[in-house]
């Protein structure tokens, strides 16, 4: 995300000359880079301006130490004003009310309703809430079917009123519902139009009145930057929304909306959707954006999602394992499964500090461990758990049924065994060993 922005950003910063402090001088036309790199990603004309005149009077006449470059200086500056820019620290969801009601709303094609359905899943997975869906769309066609599918996979009750046209009264019975049946959250799907009518801010408003939700939250597509922005602003001026929600931030490539709509709105962007998934739906932290927008990964987030899916006992049972040789393919098949389950393969390795840059132009496919998967799941019982069984006619039999072939199959094998031993060595301590035996170590 936000690849475009990252490039320019670092253009700029790299043309930056001079020694001991930075100037008027050197820093002018640094500057001007930055604020046209902001401009081209739809940033607000104010917002960029400020930006840039913030950083300006921050960085005049500052020492330069010996180690640090002017440019690195100057990085340092622009990264903790782009994450002031972007609200500073984590905004929390209020959950306070007896049940919380979260409305939601925006304009269609936003990604509501897919997001009411994240929004439910990541309470009850990560709050243990018992979340309640009312489908409040009562124009959209098949909205009610959406949210019912979306229900059913993430396993969540959902509260419909087919024959009933007046939104608000659904939500009012919606509230009503959760407290005969004790659900802890309800999540209010409204409807959305193609543009800002006065008739949808007074339904939104007529709903927000019948239901007094606890938080409102404005959802919005964020790949169409300055357009988000107003139409945030139209709403807030209506509705008074606690937070923003960014959808498709995964394919934005500018980040204007990213950068703009706190400064504009003075409300916090709470959540970002980064894929298609029920669990594509993380908190905004935009320090770390800052981070990844500078180039320098987001190794935090990396590892809460790694936490996420792999757990303590898990893990000390494969060190045993690895230990004492026993490692073996349906370990192996498990461990790509839970890497799966973290996300877009190039946005995770893209948040490894210095890699994000390498892959960016690289054609990285989320389906790159099918074919792994396939050789694994040709093998049988047997051979996956005792993989040194596997000899030339259980390799032929083995690439026919997963669609490869024989050296493909060799490949991962010899992967797989190089990986066993390094990860013997180093669960056993045995740096020693493992040293001498890595092609030119002893050099």
């Amino acid at each position: 995300m936000f690849e475009n922005l990252s490039d320019k950003l670092e253009k700029a910063f790299k043309n930056l000359k001079g020694q001991g402090k930075i100037t008027e001088i050197n820093v002018a036309e640094t500057l001007k880079d930055v604020r046209r790199a902001l401009l081209d990603a739809d940033v607000n004309y104010k917002v960029a301006k400020q930006f840039t005149d913030t950083i300006k009077e921050k960085a005049l006449g500052q020492n330069v130490l010996t180690v640090v470059s002017p440019g690195q200086l100057l990085v340092k500056i622009a990264h903790d004003e782009l994450s002031a820019l972007m609200g500073g620290q984590a905004a929390e969801l209020k959950l306070k009310g007896n049940p919380t009601v979260i409305l939601m709303s925006g304009l269609q094609g936003s990604g509501k309703t897919t997001l009411s359905g994240k929004l439910a899943h990541y309470l009850k997975t990560k709050k243990g809430k018992n979340p309640l869906l009312a489908a409040c769309d009562v124009y959209r066609p098949a909205a009610i079917d959406q949210l019912k599918v979306l229900a059913e996979q993430i396993g969540v009750d959902v509260y419909t009123e087919p024959d009933n046209k007046n939104p608000a009264e659904i939500a009012q019975n919606a509230v009503k519902q959760a407290k005969l049946q004790g659900n802890s959250v309800v999540i209010v799907d409204t409807a959305g139009r193609l543009a800002i009518d006065e008739q949808m801010m007074n339904e939104i408003a007529a709903v927000k009145k019948a239901i007094s939700p606890d938080e409102i939250l404005f959802v919005v597509d964020s790949m169409t930057g300055q357009d988000a922005v107003n139409t945030a602003k139209a709403f807030n001026d209506r509705l008074d929304f606690d937070g923003v929600v960014l959808t498709k931030l995964d394919g934005d490539t500018r980040g204007g909306a990213a950068l703009s709509i706190k400064s504009v709105v003075n409300k916090p962007i709470k959540f970002v959707g980064t894929g298609e998934k029920m669990d594509a739906l993380d908190v905004f932290h935009p320090e770390r954006m800052a981070d990844r927008i500078l180039g320098m990964g987001d190794i935090v987030t990396l590892v809460e999602k790694a936490q996420e899916q792999f757990d303590e006992k898990q893990a000390a049972e494969l060190q045993k394992k690895f230990a004492k040789n026993q490692f073996n393919f349906n370990d192996f098949l498990g461990q790509l499964q839970q890497i799966k389950k973290m996300g877009n393969i190039k946005d995770l390795v893209s948040m490894i500090p210095g890699v994000g840059k390498t892959v960016k132009d690289m054609d990285i496919d989320n389906d790159a461990f099918k074919s792994i998967e396939a050789i694994i799941q040709s093998m049988t019982p047997t051979e996956r758990t005792n993989p040194d069984l596997i000899n030339g006619n259980r390799k032929k039999r083995i690439a026919a049924g997963s669609g490869t072939s024989v050296p493909e199959v060799n490949k991962l094998i010899k992967q797989f065994d190089d990986m066993r031993k390094m990860m013997k060595m180093m669960t056993g301590g045995n740096m020693k060993n493992m040293m001498r035996n890595m092609p030119g170590m002893r050099r």
